[in-house]
């Protein structure tokens, strides 16, 4: 059976192009009633609407593909759409986006004021969602979801950010727009953090807890959200350590009208057992004039690169895709944003000089996101194809195809893989060496050299150095170009169908339109006072090593398969545990407690069907100890720590665990969000004993609590 391609070519008929609109019309009334709770998956199933697959049924006016579809009885052919407009002739003609940094302001400002527990000071509640009063706090009431050791890591900042329908940004006077060939995107087709444009950026350091305040400025009305999306939220700092209620629990949301507070302390896991006097200088944090100050924990568990979205039960995909995503860079003693400081501790990775720390004019953050358009220019989504939604149109930063202005010599991208389904596969289009750093949140024990990075999973970070003084201007060629390219072919939302060679995507014949070229590089700009203070870093060299777990018992060993065994047709995908049956989420249900100050091996597997699973763990970083059996399976750019993990078809991951610090209810999942939306998530559990967290049942005028469930022997020993 063939995998059909999930676009319409760009050279299909004007009439078949004409009848995929009409069914893409016809679709989104279905996605429309979907989304708004109007109408159910069940239903849908019943009325014959949609298949076991979840693709939309091979009926005249519903599919693009009805002719192609009944070819192969209706199985595994993706819902298909006709290409985006607008962007023909339009690539790379617009400069690249930077991120915003998100303002960082004194604790005090905030008003009303932090509290430990939930503030339920009552309000009214918009009679489109049930009137009468509710708490403006949307974090669960009472003792059990306070801020963990809230004295002890009291905020020292204070960030706050609306999340609401999209506008113009009053600061520079930029339109929500893709490209300046599009229309600027409606009020509700995006969501996104502070309704504006750039994608937002916070920037921390060790040791100075941010309390991050998030309102919910969306339409009260669950019917205003442009076809696709749901108004209630859920912040997921991917992947703080830190408490369960401050980590974006999928089923602890918030409404229109109400704020959460999220409770960042910033600390270096093992901070209760190692270097507990902080006398390390490796583990620290920069202070204001080009010092470290010190904290406890292990240095070999400091992170940098991090991102926040929504983990809203059941509708993650279509929010994060609708624009609930930004990043979060965290500056450490090793990692400290200042290129010149050369004390021994500093790594002098390529970042700027002008403050002591936290400097961005050479570390850039990229977010790659494919994205797709209707007719109007408008941000489409279709949820039926349970595989995955893949878009035809790659953006960077939010923006379709840009440029951006180089100096010749040494840069940082902090690159997040920020799509629904689509991986990616990395290369210049010169082929010239890019140096790898950092994968996932951490930087690597050492650097590895790569022409081509690893294929990157749903929601992976690749932190790579490129230096652009390899590429001199001459009389005949004063501003040269690089471009970075996409080598990873999909055919659906199961995964990569090829790696092509570099050659293969800058031919232009891939019938994927993100293969090629995405984002071009113009080494134009002068060098910034003759030099590149940063340091050249080869493979021999050593970044972070490895925290040591020779020494750690191990107390238990668990075993999760991801895969569509024993799931219904509106959630048909699972994980089991230890050989159980398969589950499809539910977040009520405690599936592992594993014991606080324990050490723990996972074996993720691969159920086959040929999906491709990025299954990432909240809470704790993990050390990936084999693939499919073997640590000779497991590459370089692999041996650090990690919190997403790829399953390749039919493969199998070995990590090792740590749990520590902090307690309550955490997820797991895979990161393709569709499938996590239907629904391949599972709940853990750290605890002070054995008994499990109260799980929380938000509704605007109060949090209710739903029973918990306690799979059998979930709890270690």
């Amino acid at each position: 059976m063939s995998r059909g391609h999930f676009f319409l070519p760009w050279n299909a008929s004007k009439a078949r192009l004409r009848e995929a609109e009409s069914a893409r019309k016809n679709r989104l009334e279905i996605v429309k009633a979907l989304s708004q709770g109007t109408v159910s998956r069940r239903e849908l199933f019943k009325w014959g609407l949609i298949t076991g697959a979840g693709l939309i049924a091979p009926i005249h006016g519903l599919s693009p593909f009805v002719t192609r579809a009944y070819a192969d009885d209706g199985g595994g052919i993706p819902t298909g759409a006709p290409p985006s407009p607008g962007t023909e002739g339009e690539d790379f003609s617009q400069p690249m986006l930077r991120f915003e940094v998100l303002q960082r302001n004194p604790y005090a400002i905030l008003n009303p004021v932090p509290t430990l527990e939930a503030n339920t000071a009552l309000m009214p509640v918009d009679p489109l969602l049930g009137g009468s009063y509710g708490p403006i706090e949307g974090r669960p009431p009472g003792p059990d979801w306070a801020h963990q050791r809230w004295n002890e890591f009291l905020p020292k900042v204070a960030i706050e950010v609306t999340q609401e329908c999209a506008k113009t940004n009053p600061n520079g006077n930029i339109p929500f727009k893709f490209h300046p060939s599009l229309p600027a995107q409606g009020p509700n087709a995006v969501w996104t953090f502070n309704g504006t444009l750039p994608p937002k950026l916070v920037l921390g350091r060790y040791g100075e807890p941010i309390l991050f305040r998030h309102h919910n400025k969306l339409p009260a009305d669950a019917r205003q959200n442009g076809g696709f999306g749901r108004h209630t939220i859920s912040t997921h700092e991917h992947n703080g350590h830190h408490g369960a209620e401050n980590d974006g629990f999928t089923g602890a949301f918030f409404f229109p009208g109400q704020f959460y507070d999220y409770h960042w302390p910033i600390i270096l896991a093992g901070h209760d057992s190692i270097n507990p006097d902080a006398t390390d200088p490796k583990a620290g944090s920069p202070d204001d004039s080009g010092g470290i100050n010190r904290v406890p924990g292990d240095w070999h568990e400091t992170m940098s690169t991090h991102w926040f979205h929504d983990h809203m039960f059941s509708f993650t995909s279509q929010n994060v895709y609708k624009g609930n995503a930004a990043m979060y860079n965290i500056y450490s003693a090793l990692d400290r944003g200042n290129e010149s400081i050369n004390d021994g501790v500093n790594l002098q990775l390529p970042s700027g000089t002008t403050k002591s720390w936290g400097n961005l004019d050479y570390d850039i953050n990229l977010v790659l996101a494919d994205k797709a358009w209707d007719r109007d220019g408008q941000l489409y989504f279709d949820i039926f194809n349970f595989d995955g939604f893949l878009g035809d149109a790659m953006t960077v930063n939010f923006a379709y195809k840009p440029y951006f202005e180089v100096e010749p010599r040494r840069y940082r991208f902090r690159i997040l893989n920020g799509s629904v389904a689509r991986f990616v596969k990395l290369a210049l289009s010169d082929g010239s060496p890019m140096l790898q750093i950092g994968n996932d949140g951490n930087l690597l024990p050492h650097p590895v050299t790569l022409t081509q990075l690893d294929v990157q999973g749903i929601a992976e970070r690749y932190d790579i150095v490129i230096d652009f003084s390899r590429y001199k201007s001459s009389p005949t060629n004063p501003a040269p170009k690089v471009w970075m390219v996409n080598l990873c072919e999909h055919e659906d939302g199961k995964g990569p169908k090829d790696e092509l060679s570099l050659a293969q995507a800058l031919s232009g014949k891939s019938s994927d339109p993100c293969v090629g070229k995405f984002l071009e590089f113009r080494v134009v700009l002068p060098l910034t006072n003759n030099t590149d203070g940063s340091k050249a870093y080869t493979d021999k060299d050593t970044l972070i090593p490895n925290p040591d777990l020779s020494k750690i018992p191990v107390v238990r060993e668990r075993t999760f398969e991801f895969g569509r065994d024993g799931g219904s047709d509106s959630a048909p995908w699972t994980v089991k545990t230890d050989g159980g049956q398969g589950l499809a989420a539910d977040f009520s249900r405690v599936t592992a407690a594993p014991k606080p100050g324990t050490l723990e091996i996972w074996h993720l597997k691969n159920g086959g069907g040929g999906w491709d699973h990025p299954v990432h763990i909240h809470f704790e970083e993990g050390q990936i100890l084999a693939r499919n059996g073997s640590l000779g399976n497991v590459p370089a750019w692999e041996r650090g720590r990690k919190d997403v993990y790829r399953l390749h078809p039919d493969g199998s991951v070995t990590i090792a665990m740590q749990f520590r610090e902090f307690y309550g209810m955490f997820m797991e999942h895979c990161h393709n969000t569709t499938h996590e939306d239907h629904a391949m998530l599972l709940r853990y559990e750290m605890d002070k004993g054995l008994v499990p967290m109260p799980t929380p049942s938000p509704t605007p005028q109060g949090v209710q609590y739903l029973s918990t469930t306690v799979e059998r022997g979930a709890f270690t020993p």
